[in-house]
């Protein structure tokens, strides 16, 4: 590979952006597509398909076949709340290769014993959040009921280009979520975007069946679509 194309590579890569390597297999050429610049490319709907597959592989257009070579970040969901849904994602995440992060200031619930192999950090969000990052392969999960709690680690998402944000309660709930967060000065489109009732509609009522229905709304948006967010 040309020594500039691995250093953009690698810049991306540390950076958490994605890119796409593609290569015509007819004449060895390759070039770099940043995931920002996917949308103006003339492989755009491959690039994108591809990308959303977090896999590589072989295409072909009616003129020339090419390989691309897909670089992603690994994807993270950070969840505010060390309770028993989040205790059952901790596995499921672990299967599908989710990197698992719970904040909870709350000691007595975020322990090792109760969380085995997961990165816990038993801090409040605000201070938490800052030193994990947020970015366009990060989720965000609000599971504590807590606005003290969960509300911090909200504003922190919205702010960002999570590509994922839920918050866990009824439409009541969600309904005084919405005014404290309107009051704290995001708009109609910041809110959209929060998924609340959260989890796909799959009849869930334990916390594994809840905890199921949160990760697999979670695949579904990292799979579909990605919505550029500034």
């Amino acid at each position: 590979m040309d020594l500039g194309l691995l250093s953009a590579l690698n810049s991306e890569r540390a950076a958490r952006r994605a890119t796409v390597l593609v290569t015509d297999t007819s004449n060895g050429v390759q070039r770099l597509v940043k995931e920002v610049d996917i949308a103006t490319d003339p492989l755009a709907a491959l690039l994108d398909k591809q990308l959303r597959s977090g896999k590589s592989g072989a295409v072909a257009t009616e003129d020339s076949s090419y390989f691309l070579t897909v670089q992603a970040p690994p994807p993270r969901v950070v969840v505010t709340g060390a309770v028993h849904i989040s205790q059952a994602m901790a596995p499921m995440a672990r299967l599908l290769d989710l990197d698992l992060t719970i904040v909870d200031p709350r000691t007595a619930f975020a322990t090792p014993e109760r969380f085995p192999g997961v990165t816990l950090l038993p801090e409040w969000p605000d201070e938490a959040i800052g030193k994990i990052g947020l970015d366009s392969y990060t989720a965000f999960v609000a599971l504590t009921h807590d606005p003290k709690i969960d509300d911090p680690g909200l504003e922190a998402a919205l702010r960002s280009a999570c590509f994922y944000i839920g918050a866990l309660g009824s439409r009541k709930t969600h309904g005084r979520r919405v005014e404290r967060l309107v009051a704290a000065g995001f708009d109609e489109a910041s809110l959209a975007r929060i998924h609340a009732p959260i989890g796909l509609d799959i009849g869930a009522v334990s916390p594994a069946e809840i905890a199921l229905a949160i990760l697999g709304e979670i695949v579904s948006t990292l799979r579909g679509p990605r919505r550029q967010t500034s």
